[in-house]
């Protein structure tokens, strides 16, 4: 099944973004750079937002990023995830960033397969503070196969 077709199916809906201040998606050369997409849960992880909590925002960020590449590129088809940056508004207490992050990459994995086109580099890193107090934010670079 397509990367785009599996979306779909998985129930991720995709609709038309207007322009806004800055671009949520760069292409350059073969490359696809997001920029950073937010959730829509606030607060901090290890003080009121569980893990499971975290990585459900952390989902949620994908599946942003998703429908922004989607408006950029016109689909997911042809394309491979060649990096993860994901940020976790969380206590100076809590360690399992990576944990709240495996939200985004499990989907990914899930849309472009684990050990194919959706196998890809990350960094999951703690922060005192995200803009809006969202629980997470995640980047991402993607490549255009074709």
């Amino acid at each position: 099944m397509s990367a785009q077709k599996k979306a779909e199916s998985l129930g991720i809906k995709f609709s038309k973004q207007e322009p806004g201040y800055l671009a949520m998606v760069v292409k350059t050369g073969n490359l696809l750079i997001t920029s950073g997409h937010v959730s829509d849960m606030k607060g901090k992880v290890g003080a009121g937002v569980s893990v499971e909590d975290g990585k459900a925002a952390a989902r949620e960020c994908a599946v942003k990023i998703l429908n922004s590449v989607w408006n950029a590129h016109g689909t997911l088809d042809g394309l491979r995830v060649l990096k993860v940056l994901g940020c976790v508004n969380s206590t100076l207490e809590f360690h399992e960033q990576h944990l709240v992050i495996n939200g985004c990459s499990d989907l990914l994995h899930e849309v472009f397969g684990k050990t194919t086109d959706g196998y890809h580099a990350r960094s999951a890193l703690g922060f005192a503070q995200i803009p809006t107090n969202s629980a997470v934010e995640v980047e991402a670079i993607f490549e255009i196969k074709s």
